[in-house]
């Protein structure tokens, strides 16, 4: 009985998910492998025809004997098609791609937080929860998600729409905070990833909002035109004084008429010469 209840307490802080609601789904959690009708070794899965060229492309950026490294790239479109996450069957696939056995694919798709492994909703919205957007307010966005949505962290919303997430320090810490958004609405050719910044608790419910009625909201910072004082711009208000920029066409005008000039005053001496 204690070693079993030690391991339920071990589980239970493994995955700190609690129970979802009635009808949602959890994305988080261990990497740990469970077969499913739909996510097993026993199924095949390849990419469509018209992502074969975009495939190609990418083996090509490598040379043959270094044909491994396209694995990133190719998880990456391989879980665009994939409405999101990467089954056993898609990273078998890309395994047989690169000749590799597929652990080696099983390890990256495991490491990197980009790959999902479980089903997500088609707008994957990820709320940055790092130490400057922690203090600007992410926790409170990320409250108000929770709310609006109806679900926690790290689960699916239960009409497969959306999936609340966490990310690192996605870079805008000078607009914190900020939420990005995977749009796997359409495909490959349609995916976006896309951060919506200054964000107040209000500002990111309008975001999904905008997203669920299909409309596209404004990208970037929700209140200013870019990183700048919230007061506004107060710096470079007017022209710049320089030093400016060579005009570089003319610059190169001017070095080519030069080099004419020379060889045509050469070719005079030379003839004078001979004459």
């Amino acid at each position: 009985a204690t070693v079993a209840g030690a391991a339920a307490a071990r589980g239970a802080r493994a995955n700190p998910i609690g129970a979802a609601p009635a009808g949602a789904r959890a994305v988080g959690g261990l990497m740990v492998h469970r077969d499913t009708p739909t996510n097993n070794d026993a199924l095949k899965w390849d990419f469509t025809e018209a992502n074969a060229p975009l495939v190609r492309e990418i083996l090509e950026r490598y040379p043959p004997n270094y044909k491994r490294s396209a694995m990133i790239p190719l998880l990456d479109v391989a879980q665009q098609q994939n409405g999101g996450y990467l089954s056993v069957q898609v990273m078998n696939r890309v395994a047989e791609i690169l000749e590799v056995a597929p652990i080696r694919v099983f390890e990256v798709a495991t490491f990197y937080s980009m790959f999902n492994r479980q089903p997500v909703g088609k707008y994957h919205v990820m709320v940055c929860g790092t130490t400057p957007c922690m203090l600007r307010g992410s926790r409170e966005v990320n409250a108000a998600l929770e709310q609006h949505l109806g679900i926690k962290k790290f689960e699916n919303t239960p009409d497969g729409m959306f999936t609340l997430g966490e990310m690192e320090c996605m870079g805008s810490c000078v607009n914190a905070p900020m939420i990005a958004v995977a749009d796997y609405t359409n495909g490959v050719e349609g995916y976006t990833y896309n951060y919506y910044e200054d964000l107040t608790p209000a500002d990111a419910v309008a975001v999904v909002k905008a997203l669920k009625a299909g409309q596209k909201p404004r990208v970037g910072s929700q209140h200013r035109d870019k990183a700048e004082p919230m007061g506004g711009q107060q710096t470079l208000t007017s022209e710049p004084p320089g030093p400016y920029c060579r005009d570089l066409n003319k610059a190169r005008a001017d070095l080519e008429a030069a080099a004419k000039a020379a060889a045509e005053a050469a070719a005079a001496a030379e003839k004078e010469k001979k004459a």
